[in-house]
């Protein structure tokens, strides 16, 4: 089976659906494709229950549609998803679901990008031959799990974060959190508010903020320079939650904005754990050196026994398991080689959407900025 279009879209989270969208508003056309049975399936199928958008609502917003006055600041899991599918019935998006791309590569005497999909509903190949792709198949595409000595015997429960739902299930149960980023600092207070007893490996330096702080520093630093709002966010981070290096949180050199910008690592936005940490129910524990059965040994020689693992520890993007051209877009982790805000373009019609650690407002300007150029020689 054969198929022809002017832009092939690889997935269908947020990134896909903001490019789709920005396409049809310029009336250019386009076929998306999703390997998953949904849209935005890391919102829905692989997100913890209680999860809230990190940042205020006036940074996650997709092109062409604000929030409904009414939602609260902070989104809910729930009505995020409900907000992509009002987005997708809006611009009238159709995913072609169950669609896994197997490889894509670029045809240099026809000018086009030649596609192979596996349609799993019913085993059928399809070959899509697209003037422009699209890379949206995200940062998060898949779990990743250190590796750790003697893991793989480890005789209680191992998952990574994409997998944990709630701590409801974990009461009276011993459960180490490893990984200090929203995820795992989250995860940590869901369980220890469950009756869990918590603790939390944190391996690197990392800034710990109130989202009210977050909020007023991504604010100001459209006015201010990046140097001195970052200087006043680790100021009022420090008034509000004391020097919390006692308690095993050191803060990284670069300011919190800066080192997004530069790194692509966040800030925490602390939803209570920092207390938890301080008053002792929450314990912080140092790098793992081994796994013996059900104890885990730590590289200050303590150990401690455990009933589960949740590995909060990141994601990786496949695309180059299937993108066979891509060398002019991205490096060898299936990332940009350009930095922000020059990452979203490669050579001979190949964009990526979603890949600059950039969050829904990175998303909304790749989206846009793919769009247009697109149509700048779409009728060349």
């Amino acid at each position: 089976m054969e198929e022809q279009t002017i832009v092939l879209i690889v997935g269908a989270g947020p990134a896909g659906l903001a490019t789709a969208a920005c396409l049809t508003q310029l009336s250019v056309p386009y076929v998306i494709v999703e390997r998953d049975d949904c849209s935005a399936s890391l919102w829905r199928n692989r997100a913890y229950d209680r999860l809230k958008l990190h940042l205020a609502k006036e940074f996650c917003e997709l092109p062409h549609v604000s929030y409904p006055v009414d939602a609260p600041t902070y989104i809910p899991k729930d009505q995020f998803v409900k907000y992509i599918d009002n987005y997708i019935e809006r611009f009238d998006i159709r995913p072609k679901y169950h669609t896994s791309i197997k490889s894509c590569t670029y045809d240099k005497s026809g000018k086009c990008w030649l596609s192979m999909a596996h349609d799993m509903k019913t085993s059928m190949v399809v070959k899509y031959t697209s003037r422009y792709l699209v890379v949206a198949s995200g940062e998060n595409s898949e779990g990743n799990i250190p590796m750790i000595p003697g893991l793989h015997g480890f005789i209680g429960e191992a998952i990574h974060s994409s997998r944990y739902k709630s701590g409801s299930t974990y009461s009276r149960k011993n459960v180490l959190v490893v990984g200090c980023g929203n995820s795992g600092m989250e995860i940590a207070y869901d369980l220890a508010a469950h009756g869990a007893n918590t603790s939390i490996v944190i391996r690197s330096p990392v800034h710990v903020v109130t989202k009210e702080i977050m909020r007023l520093g991504m604010t100001l630093v459209q006015y201010i320079s990046v140097n001195v709002v970052d200087d006043f966010l680790v100021r009022m981070s420090d008034f509000v939650s004391g020097d919390l290096s006692k308690h095993g949180i050191m803060r990284p050199k670069l300011g919190p904005l800066l080192l997004k910008e530069k790194t692509g690592r966040s800030a925490v936005i602390d939803v209570g754990t920092v207390g938890l940490i301080k008053n002792g129910t929450i314990k912080v524990l140092g790098n793992i050196s081994q796994i013996k059965g059900n104890i885990v040994e730590f590289e200050d020689g303590k150990e401690s026994t455990f009933d589960a693992i949740v590995f909060a520890t990141g994601y990786k993007s496949t695309a180059n398991t299937w993108l066979k051209n891509g060398e002019s877009m991205l490096n060898n982790d299936g990332l940009p080689k350009k930095d922000f805000p020059n990452q979203w373009k490669g050579a001979n019609g190949l964009y990526c959407a979603g890949l600059a650690k950039r969050g829904l407002a990175g998303i909304a300007m790749d989206a846009r900025n793919i769009a247009n150029d697109i149509l700048s020689s779409y009728h060349e």
